[in-house]
């Protein structure tokens, strides 16, 4: 049985290709990412730029034009229906306290850029120091302490914009 695929090009081309039909594509490898494919009578260079194989993302160049394409088999289909993408994340907009603690120091400010694993503040807590940092890359929205606050675990510390 010939197990089909579907194809995304560039945000706007929905194509169904079998397994069978890309198996019977005319190509033929030039060098290592580089292909010569001939269809329907018209010869084309490919060249294969990037890929991902979490996000099921290929960059093909053809004749010099590139291509962002997506290809996903039924089981990605049927994952993503489900909501169980593969490298999917939660998106984190706030940071909590994890205990009851009292602030130290705040590394950040409102309206700062700041990337995964930044430090964003330091929580002292059963007399130990611990460092906050931020679980993705965005935007400080608010900050919600100031440095000496005690503060009640799950209180609001910090917002990220959205």
């Amino acid at each position: 049985m010939s197990q089909s695929f579907k194809v995304n090009v560039n945000s706007s081309l929905n194509f169904d290709i079998s397994e069978t039909e890309s198996s019977q594509l005319n190509s033929i490898k030039v060098s290592d990412n580089v292909y010569h494919v001939l269809y329907d009578n018209t010869s084309f260079k490919a060249e294969i730029s990037t890929s991902n194989f979490n996000k099921k993302l290929i960059q093909v160049k053809i004749n010099n034009t590139t291509y962002n394409i997506h290809v996903f088999n039924e089981l990605d289909s049927l994952i993503k229906e489900m909501g169980f993408e593969v490298g999917s994340s939660k998106v984190i907009n706030d940071i909590k306290a994890p205990m009851p603690g009292l602030i130290l120091e705040i590394s950040v400010q409102a309206g700062q850029h700041i990337k995964e694993n930044d430090t964003l503040l330091i929580l002292e807590a059963m007399k130990m120091e611990n460092v906050l940092t931020s679980p993705r890359e965005g935007i400080i929205k608010s900050i919600s302490v100031e440095k000496g606050d005690a503060v009640d675990k799950n209180q609001l510390l910090i917002e990220f914009e959205t």
